[in-house]
């Protein structure tokens, strides 16, 4: 059965389908059948990519429904679509939005249920994944209605993606399209959709438009970022033969940036209509006002566009209209804002600024510069060669190339104001004008350009050549020459064509962890030239983009042949899939049929982690410490008396040197010695605190390093039967001490475990049950491990901060008499309450008026003859940048201005005022422990 031919921009503003029907080659818009009121539908061909999550109650069903039965994947009443975007603009707090940039996000969990952002507790959150799957499965459904015998899942689909996009964010992307359920479609980069829709539109006088042309910039800002693309044109048998030569870097810059900083200004003008200044909305608010400064700013940059725009921010509960407030925005200002902050008149040798942004408020990485003829300048620089070579200049010529051809793509370029000041200044680059290709609807360019690409495939129109916009390298773990990698994938590679690296060979561990980590660049060597696959590069000179590691286990294929063994000599195999994705293999030399796959990691922070780990980061003895390790824990009887497994460490120390100095490489290779020799700690107690306490010194924070996930899972394995000499005292406590030290690298149902031994040994009584493992604990341990429980829910927190007040009242009194030190206790509310987690999410801190209130409370107590107090408010009132997290400013004024009367270091009054990030000394009294040496964590 014949396909239609479907292409899916899924936008972070908009969602835009289009299509072609079996055999015929005219493009067309898929009008989106979506609630514009409650109760009442309507078909646009735009379907905002927004989710509205309404109170229960709020919305009778009947009001809700669409003209196909609700999706059983939701458990609760959603809006999607224009309606969402209205009530988001009405309710704060309840609407998802820049789904689409937060599953770009690489220092956040994508699949955690993190959004809306900021919401409160009683709010439905769901993962950047999910949100982005819940509007492609809304298009599947509006789809199959409207031709049941044709499902969507059954079509030939093109989904694009931004060009930038990293192998995380393309992988992730997939994700969502299978949870949707359309496990089988191609991706497509948007400025090459934008193109082929161009293309599309022009195909029959081709040659002679483009018979002036020899290099086209596309540029596609969107709501969410602005992705470069540079494309060659070269005549060929009397027709343009294209060539897309240079994709740019990952920019999380575009419209929703320009809204929020005329949300700022409107905010600054709220109070009751007071012009000269008001107070600071909160993030579900901010929210609000985007959404209506949006629709500000499309009026004051459009065709005829008024003096003035007035901005209204609804009231909340029963003053919805009464407490309206209103802001006005002039025309003038909104073009000095956009146009001075965003398109600045700059020379193409200007460099792109690293600054802190203002842009911060809802915790996305933003540019750090949001003019983006600035980074136009420097993505025309880092490709300057290939486009000489294009322009037909010579290899000496020092100036910037300019493209002489322009296309513009993305709804800010719907502004006539906008798109001129673009062209004007790459024109005075240029040193002449340039020709700008005809975008008739930029919002929909995309989704129909997907759709010529699948005719384009099928002979019907011209095609893009330049295969794999970037080349990708595997990181080598011998830096004694230096830092390499070796180039297993060019630039230019086409699509469905394996590459087999058979000059280089490589030995893989089976059965124990191993990691690889890879690094791209979208340039080439200079002179334009791709590298080749195989390559020795030096990755300190180049422009290189570090990509997700991958990390795992891989285990034997077999029980016979050669995966017997340990170790066994593999090459790499390669390939740009059909879909657009980067794939890898390990081939067994000896074998071929047998093969790994590699997985790129998506979870956690492993990506910030370091990339040594090879053999000349260790130090000579190394293999004599493992030898005594191997002497007390391994599984051979050896007579050895206590005095000798006490003194292991000092051994280890006359070996290696002194355990201060272990960097992380060495500890994690420690670490991975002692967890496969854990029988042994059974042999005693002794054995066993040495075990312990080693252990967790050398695996801690738990995370930052190649595979600690898999190395604190396997220390988790051994939890429940807890410690062998529980009667011990210190073996307790080195117990809970070293799962204090690897709490980072606990999921979240780990730490609630912890959590729940935590209750247990804080009671005031001992009634209850408890398991079989139980290990008792004094409070100095208990208060210790509850600061590191990070990923357990700001609930929980809140209970635990509010029962650690008690004690500082002397309201809580600890069972059995115990003292636990003020300082101890207010240690620990720093940790609880903090504002920036060491190692757990945003979204699972407490809020800003329950850390304000514990501040209150703080605030009372002799700082003088208490210094802990200065320093837990310091952590609890530090800046962050994000709007949901941080607590008023009134609130941070008054604790600096106290730090100040008390004398605090000045690192504690900065981290108040503004970001920062925490120093040496810092980090180890925020943690209550040293970092291993090298390894930097927080942000």
């Amino acid at each position: 059965m014949k396909q239609f031919a479907v292409g899916i921009d899924l936008g972070t503003t908009h969602t835009v389908v289009a299509y072609a029907e079996p055999g015929g080659s005219d493009i067309r818009l898929f009008d989106i059948e979506q609630l514009v009121a409650p109760g009442e539908v309507k078909a646009a061909p735009l379907l905002p990519s927004l989710r509205f999550h309404p109170a229960p109650g709020e919305l009778p069903a009947n009001e809700l429904q669409l003209p196909w039965p609700a999706s059983g994947a939701e458990r609760e009443p959603v809006v999607i679509g224009m309606l969402a975007r209205k009530l988001g603009a009405q309710v704060p707090g309840r609407l998802v939005s820049s789904a689409k940039s937060w599953l770009s996000h690489g220092a956040v969990d994508r699949m955690a249920p993190i959004l809306p952002w900021g919401a409160g507790d009683d709010v439905r959150k769901v993962s950047p994944v999910e949100a982005s799957a819940s509007y492609l499965e809304y298009v599947r459904a509006g789809w199959n209605w409207r031709f049941p015998q044709h499902p969507l899942e059954e079509q030939d689909i093109v989904l694009t993606v931004p060009a930038s996009f990293d192998e995380g964010a393309r992988e992730l992307t997939l994700k969502a399209t299978r949870m949707a359920g359309l496990p089988r479609l191609r991706l497509l980069e948007e400025p090459q959709a934008a193109f082929y829709d161009w293309l599309f539109r022009h195909r029959a006088a081709l040659a002679d438009e483009l018979a002036d042309t020899r290099l086209i910039l596309v540029c596609d800002v969107g709501g969410g970022t602005t992705d470069l693309s540079l494309i060659t044109v070269e005549m060929g048998d009397d027709q343009p033969q294209l060539t897309r030569i240079g994709v740019g870097k990952h920019l999380m810059l575009g419209g929703d940036n320009m809204d929020l900083v005329l949300a700022r200004l409107a905010e600054s003008r709220l109070a009751n209509g007071d012009q000269s200044g008001g107070t600071k909305l909160s993030a579900a608010r901010l929210s609000q006002l985007l959404e209506r400064c949006r629709a500000a700013k499309e009026l004051l940059l459009g065709p005829n566009a008024p003096a003035t725009a007035t901005v209204t921010l609804l009231g909340a509960g029963s003053r919805v209209i009464g407490g309206a407030r209103s802001a006005e925005l002039t025309r003038e200002e909104a073009e000095r804002i956009i146009l001075d902050g965003f398109f600045p008149a700059v020379a193409p040798t200007e460099q792109v600024q690293q600054r802190r942004s203002g842009i911060v408020e809802f915790g996305l990485p933003y540019a750090s510069d949001p003019a983006i003829t600035r980074h136009i300048a420097a993505f025309l620089s880092r490709h300057a060669a290939a486009s000489r070579a294009a322009l037909g200049w010579r290899d000496d010529d020092t100036r910037v190339p300019v493209p002489d051809t322009l296309l513009l793509n993305g709804g800010v370029f719907r502004s006539p104001l906008l798109a001129r000041r673009l062209e004007s200044t790459l024109a005075n680059w240029r040193g002449a004008p340039l020709r700008l290709l005809n975008n008739d609807n930029p919002d929909v360019a995309v989704a129909r350009g997907a759709v010529a690409y699948t005719l384009a495939r099928s002979g019907f129109g011209a095609r893009i050549g330049g295969g794999s916009p970037r080349s990708y390298f595997l990181v080598l773990d011998d830096r004694s020459n230096g830092h390499h990698g070796v180039c297993v994938l060019p630039r230019g590679s086409e699509q469905g064509k394996e590459l087999l690296l058979r000059e280089r060979s490589f030995a893989l561990r089976l059965g124990q962890p191993v990691r690889f980590h890879l690094v791209s660049s979208t340039a080439g060597e200079s002179g334009g030239q791709s590298h080749r696959a195989g390559d020795l590069v030096d990755l300190d000179t180049g422009d290189f983009v570090r990509l997700p590691p991958i990390a795992t286990v891989l285990r034997p294929i077999s029980a016979g042949g050669p995966q017997k063994k340990q170790e066994i000599p593999v090459q790499l195999a390669t390939a740009l899939t059909e879909i657009g994705t980067l794939e890898m293999y390990c081939v067994s030399i000896d074998h071929p049929e047998q093969r790994w796959k590699l997985e790129f990691q998506l979870h956690g922070d492993e990506a910030n982690g370091p990339e040594h780990g090879g053999t000349s980061d260790l130090p000579p003895r190394f293999f004599d410490a493992l030898a005594k390790i191997d002497r007390i824990f391994g599984s051979r009887a050896q007579k050895v008396e206590p005095k000798e497994v006490r003194q292991l460490r000092a051994q280890l120390e006359k070996l290696i040197g002194q355990r201060d100095g272990w960097h992380t490489p060495l500890l994690r290779r420690l670490a991975d010695a002692l967890i496969q020799r854990a029988r042994g700690r059974r042999r005693s107690a002794d054995h066993e605190r040495v075990w312990i306490n080693l252990t967790g010194y050398c695996l801690r924070p738990g995370f930052g390093f190649p595979l600690d996930d898999w190395r604190v899972g396997q220390l988790w394995m051994l939890f429940e039967a807890g410690a062998q000499y529980r009667n011990d005292a210190q073996v307790c406590s080195e117990w809970w001490t070293m799962w204090r030290r690897v709490a980072g690298g606990l999921e979240r149902d780990a730490q609630l475990r912890l959590l729940d031994d935590f209750a247990q040994n804080v009671a005031e009584d001992d009634a209850g049950e408890r398991a079989a493992g139980f290990v008792k604990a004094g409070h100095d341990d208990m208060l210790r491990l509850v600061a590191t429980l990070e990923r357990i829910p700001a609930s929980y927190k809140i209970e635990i901060g509010d029962w650690l007040i008690g004690l500082l009242r002397r309201e809580k009194p600890l069972r059995r008499g115990v003292a636990v030190p003020d300082s101890l206790i207010l240690w620990t509310l720093a940790r609880v309450g903090a504002r920036q987690p060491f190692h757990g999410s945003a979204h699972d801190v407490v809020p800003p008026e329950t850390a304000a209130a514990w501040i209150d409370f703080v605030m009372t107590l002799d700082w003088k003859h208490l210094e802990a107090a200065p320093f837990a408010a310091s952590h609890l009132a530090r800046m962050t940048g994000d709007r949901s997290r941080d607590l008023p400013d009134a609130t941070r004024e008054q604790v600096i201005r106290r730090l100040q009367a008390a004398g605090a270091p000045q690192a504690w009054i900065d981290m108040i005022r503004e970001t920062v990030q925490l120093d040496e000394s810092g980090e180890r009294n925020f943690l209550g422990d040293s970092l291993p040496p090298g390894l930097k964590l927080l942000g």
